[in-house]
C-alpha cells in the first residue's frame, strides 16, 4: 500500500471532523449550479449562518479589491460580488478553519495570501482573455492548493518536515512532497475535493495545476490557474519563503493551451497584469491579515 492509500481514511473522515462548519456541504452544492439557478434567500441564510463570517464577507464586499460597493447587509454584499463569488469567499472562510493555528507547518497568513491573490489573478486573466466564466476562475483559483490544507491536518509532522527543507532549499513544495512523502497536496487535494463533490473542473485544477499538460479535461481553467499561481509566486505572493525557479510563462506550454483556446491571450501585456499585482500586494495582505486572523481568533475562542 502506498502513502497516498494509508491516509485516505484519514482524509475521508475530515468531513466528520468537528471544526468543519456544517454550511460547507450545503455551500459547495450550491456553487455547482447555475447562478440563476440559486436562489438568493438560501445563499443569504448560509452566509448570515455565522456571524464572524457574514463580517468576513461584508469586510471583502466594501475592498477596493473588489470594487468597494458599500455593502451594509449581507444581502447587499451578495447582490454586490455576485452569488459564485461570494461563496467561493464563504467556502475559503471556512475551510480555514479546519486547520488548527497550532498545526500550522507555514505561515497561514501567506497560505491565504497566496490562495487569495491567485484567485484574484484567475479572475482577472479570465476576464481579460473572454474565458466564459470568470467566477470560477476565482473558485478554482482559491482552492487549487486545497491539499496543503489536507495535508497540514492529515500528517502534520511529516509535512512540517516537508516544508521546512523546502524553505531551506529554496524548492517547490510540490517537488518536496514527491520525493519525501511520496505523494504531493495535488493528490491529497483531489480525495478530498471528490469527497466533498467539487465541480470536475474545479476537481481537475486541484489535482493538475502543477502539471496541466496531463490533464485530461477542463484544460484551459487548469492552465489559467497554473499560469496565475506561477505569476503570484514569481510576484513574493506564494508560500512566505522565496523559491528559486526559472519561469517562462510565455514559453510555458500552459500557454499554449490558453492560446489556443483564447486567441486574445496574445495581445494581454504581462508586465502591465504584474504591475497591477504589485500595486494590488498590500491590500491582499491587509485583507487576509484582517479575514483570517479573525478566523483563526474565532476558532481559537471555540
Amino acid at each position: 500500500m502506498n502513502r497516498l492509500e494509508e491516509i485516505r481514511p484519514r482524509i475521508d473522515a475530515m468531513e466528520a471532523m468537528p471544526t468543519v462548519p456544517s454550511i460547507v456541504q450545503p455551500l459547495t452544492e450550491l456553487l455547482r449550479q447555475a447562478p440563476e439557478q440559486v436562489p438568493l434567500d438560501k445563499v443569504v441564510e448560509l452566509v448570515s449562518y455565522d456571524s464572524t463570517i457574514a463580517a468576513q464577507c461584508l469586510r471583502m464586499a466594501n475592498s477596493p479589491l473588489f470594487g468597494r460597493r458599500n455593502s451594509e447587509s449581507v444581502r447587499g454584499a451578495v447582490l454586490a460580488l455576485g452569488i459564485k463569488r461570494i461563496g467561493a469567499i464563504v467556502l475559503g472562510c471556512c475551510l480555514n478553519q479546519i486547520v488548527s493555528p497550532k498545526l500550522w507547518a507555514m505561515d497561514a497568513l501567506g497560505f491565504w495570501r497566496h490562495s487569495m491573490a491567485c484567485a484574484l489573478v484567475s479572475n482577472r486573466v479570465a476576464r481579460l482573455i473572454g474565458y466564459p466564466d470568470a467566477d470560477k476562475a476565482y473558485l478554482a483559483g482559491l482552492l487549487h492548493d486545497l491539499g496543503i490544507l489536507v495535508n497540514t491536518v492529515v500528517c502534520s509532522e511529516d509535512f512540517g518536515s516537508v516544508v521546512r527543507i523546502a524553505q531551506e532549499r529554496h524548492r517547490p513544495l510540490h517537488e518536496l512532497e514527491r520525493e519525501h512523502l511520496g505523494f504531493t497536496h495535488c493528490q491529497s487535494g483531489k480525495i478530498l475535493a471528490e469527497k466533498w463533490k467539487f465541480s470536475p473542473d474545479v476537481i481537475a485544477v486541484v489535482e493538475f495545476h502543477h502539471d496541466p499538460s496531463s490533464a485530461s479535461s477542463a484544460r484551459p481553467l487548469v492552465a489559467l490557474v497554473h499560469l496565475s499561481d506561477l505569476l503570484c509566486r514569481l510576484r513574493d505572493l506564494g508560500y512566505g519563503y522565496y523559491e528559486a525557479m526559472g519561469v517562462d510563462l510565455a514559453g510555458d506550454s500552459a500557454w499554449a493551451c490558453l492560446l489556443e483556446n483564447y486567441p486574445k491571450l496574445a495581445n494581454m501585456d504581462l508586465a502591465r497584469l504584474t504591475m497591477d499585482l504589485d500595486g494590488a500586494m498590500e491590500e491582499i495582505t491587509s485583507l487576509v491579515s484582517s479575514v483570517f486572523q479573525t478566523s483563526n481568533s474565532a476558532a481559537q475562542a471555540h
